[in-house]
């Protein structure tokens, strides 16, 4: 394909300024039909960020969370200093997972959150009886990232999902990793939207260590009632910034 082609499908593909509301979740339909389309393969990099934000009309933002969120469902790999690459292995249940959150709207973004707040207390249960010391490390880390990052927004949310990842991976059960973190990933929109001031910032930093308090007395209850804690906290911050 040469260069006159490639711009030529990549415009047919993305092309058009977007006028939704929702410009996040139009920016990632939009992606994923040029993928789909077969114009990159394995391993190709994708246009760069401006390159796509002045293709679609948007802010880079919504170009920046829309492969966020295709990042977190393994369908591209973010490499800072050198681009965005489509990666391999998606798993089988992503195209309908990724067509709810295309088309989410705040009745199922509820669903989600009830889904997430059981799946997450299971992870904390099981994380707090499988936790290896180098987890809880890690898990340490990102909480001390987010107690230094109160003033930087996009340094806590970064944390904070780093946090819950590897709590699901200390969990030690495939399965509820990978539905945790496409239940996550359709409702990071709203989770970044809910935490937006220093004093929710802070109430979430005292979540987590109480929830990283339990793991390290290795304290399966302890853990899962921290978690229930969080998760009724988080959720009535996100169902306040949903509309109706």
């Amino acid at each position: 394909m040469t260069s006159t082609d490639g711009t030529q499908t990549l415009s047919a593909a993305l092309g058009g300024t977007i006028k939704s509301s929702t410009a996040m979740a139009e920016v990632t339909r939009r992606l994923l039909d040029y993928i789909a389309s077969g114009a990159v393969a394995q391993g190709d990099r994708l246009p760069p960020e401006r390159q796509l934000s002045s293709l679609m009309g948007v802010g880079r933002s919504a170009v920046r969370e829309a492969l966020a969120a295709l990042e977190i469902l393994g369908i591209v790999t973010v490499r800072p200093g050198s681009g965005t690459y489509l990666s391999g292995g998606t798993s089988e249940l992503l195209p309908q997972t990724l067509s709810w959150g295309i088309l989410l709207h705040s009745d199922k973004t509820r669903e989600l959150i009830e889904v997430r707040h059981g799946l997450e207390i299971q992870a904390a249960r099981l994380a707090a009886t499988h936790a290896s010391d180098a987890a809880r490390s890690r898990l340490t880390e990102h909480t001390t990232t987010m107690e230094r990052s109160v003033d930087d927004f996009d340094r806590f949310v970064t944390a904070d999902m780093l946090f819950h990842q590897e709590l699901a991976l200390a969990a030690n059960n495939v399965l509820l990793r990978d539905l945790l973190q496409n239940v996550r990933s359709l409702i990071r929109i709203w989770v970044e939207r809910a935490l937006d001031d220093a004093d929710h910032a802070k109430l979430t930093i005292a979540e987590h260590r109480a929830i990283l308090a339990a793991i390290e007395a290795r304290d399966p209850k302890a853990a899962a009632d921290a978690m229930d804690r969080h998760m009724h906290s988080a959720a009535a911050r996100l169902l306040s910034t949903l509309d109706g």
